[in-house]
């Protein structure tokens, strides 16, 4: 079977995950094959699209999904915002591409050396120096992870000891419990096991996705 066959193949979410997998694996090992990247699969696309999944990940400029999973056009959907916060338009968008594109899989995608995150742990700093109203909207979300990660006993860690990377993973599942909560959609497909969502975190090096949390059939 090649890399097109797969199209005309019923997509299920394990599917997707081990497509998703497998180009991921090629992408570490230095080998992508850049699939469906010609002119006819351009034309062929024009009039629609039936994304194998969506992907939800961080605007950071090293996390470009198709070329991570080795995808081609029209392969993902891909909804992207600094530190992958939920909001009504994420939300929306999402619910788009599960309602009206039959997505199967939403890969939530976050990562180690996170911008957000860092600037999150900051703001907590007894001497944090005020942010831009906007950005400090965007990461009030990351905030009660750090929280949690620098723990509740009097006093908590102090912030230049907290574990950026624990706090990304804890954001992580605060992310995808918010979407749950946040879409009967999403929520509604997952459990009638047309859809299943899985957290995933990008190490930079090595440009592995591991995954940190599954919810759904796979």
């Amino acid at each position: 079977m090649t890399l097109d066959d797969t199209a005309s193949t019923p997509r299920t979410p394990a599917k997707a995950w081990h497509e998703m997998l497998r180009g991921n694996e090629r992408f570490v090992a230095g080998m992508p094959l850049h699939p469906r990247q010609d002119v006819e699969r351009r034309e062929k696309l024009a009039k629609r699209q039936e994304p194998d999944a969506a992907l939800f990940g961080c605007s950071d400029s090293r996390l470009a999904a198709e070329i991570i999973f080795d995808k081609g056009i029209g392969d993902l959907f891909v909804v992207r915002n600094a530190g992958q916060i939920i909001s009504d338009s994420v939300v929306g968008s999402l619910e788009y591409a599960v309602g009206v594109l039959h997505v199967p899989l939403i890969v939530v995608l976050g990562h180690d050396e996170c911008g957000a995150v860092l600037a999150a742990i900051e703001s907590q700093g007894p001497d944090a120096a005020p942010l831009p109203h906007h950005i400090a909207n965007l990461i009030a979300k990351i905030v009660p992870a750090v929280r949690r990660v620098a723990g509740t006993p009097d006093p908590p860690l102090p912030m230049h000891e907290v574990d950026s990377q624990e706090v990304g993973r804890e954001h992580l599942r605060d992310t995808i419990a918010e979407l749950l909560e946040a879409s009967e959609l999403i929520s509604d497909a997952v459990a009638a096991g047309t859809l299943a969502v899985v957290g995933a975190n990008y190490r930079l090096l090595e440009g592995r996705a591991v995954p940190d949390i599954r919810v759904g059939t796979l």
